[in-house]
């Protein structure tokens, strides 16, 4: 076998563990996606009740401005009240008075409702909360899992590619460019056999005088085809 051929299969190799171990790698993504939504799912639910929270606080402190300026309105009132001498200012001032001590009743009704509304938010919330960090702890096992899967495809990975690194130093750099250009493109590998006469990627006949150059693994030669290169397997 030609002393290139050799090479560039020895390199194929290497980087077909190499292909192994990233597909390993990215066969984790989605197990951790999954976990990460979940996550992202109770987190949204926690921040739509804390809104809520916030929103029915605001109201109630709305209430209680309001609330208080109608107390203060109340009181000058009735200081007016107390100067007053014509019957009819202070009939008026008086039915001013009951308007008013109406409207704030239905204010402090309303600013009560708002109160409990604020602790039942309260309350949602501080579930929501509790419910997020059952999640995170129960997920905990899982993800220290993956993680140690990840670490240890890491250094095999880390390893494979140095390994690839070293087999790649004998190959020509001219080859090895073309050989890294093919594998950029859709094919998976660089390298096939002529099967039965036709490249082994895409099955297209090979002319005679083509194959004869790599007869006996004499070298390699590119499929006319597919742009793959291809050799004498010994079928």
């Amino acid at each position: 076998m030609h002393a290139d051929l050799e090479a560039l299969l020895k390199l194929q190799e290497k980087d077909k563990i190499v292909m192994q171990l990233e597909a390993e790698l990215t066969a984790l993504e989605p197990e951790v996606q999954q976990l990460d939504d979940e996550l992202a799912r109770a987190e949204e639910v926690l921040g739509a009740a804390k809104l809520r929270v916030e929103q029915a606080d605001k109201r109630r402190q709305e209430l209680e401005g309001k609330i208080e300026s109608y107390r203060v309105m109340q009181e000058r009132r009735r200081q007016r009240l107390e100067w007053v001498r014509g019957a009819k200012e202070a009939s008026n001032l008086m039915a001013e008075l009951d308007l008013a001590r109406t409207v704030l009743a239905k204010e402090e009704a309303e600013w009560v409702r708002s109160a409990d509304k604020v602790q039942e938010a309260k309350g949602i919330a501080e579930q929501e909360e509790g419910q997020l960090e059952e999640l995170r702890a129960a997920q905990g096992p899982k993800r220290e899992e993956i993680a140690a899967k990840q670490a240890e495809i890491d250094d095999k990975l880390r390893a494979a590619r140095a390994d690839r690194a070293e087999t790649a130093k004998p190959v020509p750099a001219v080859l090895q460019d073309r050989y890294d250009r093919i594998r950029q493109g859709r094919a998976p590998l660089a390298l096939y056999p002529i099967h039965n006469g036709a490249c082994g990627h895409c099955f297209t006949a090979v002319p005679l005088h083509r194959r004869q150059k790599v007869l006996g693994g004499r070298g390699v030669e590119p499929c006319e085809a597919c742009g793959v290169l291809i050799y004498d397997g010994g079928e």
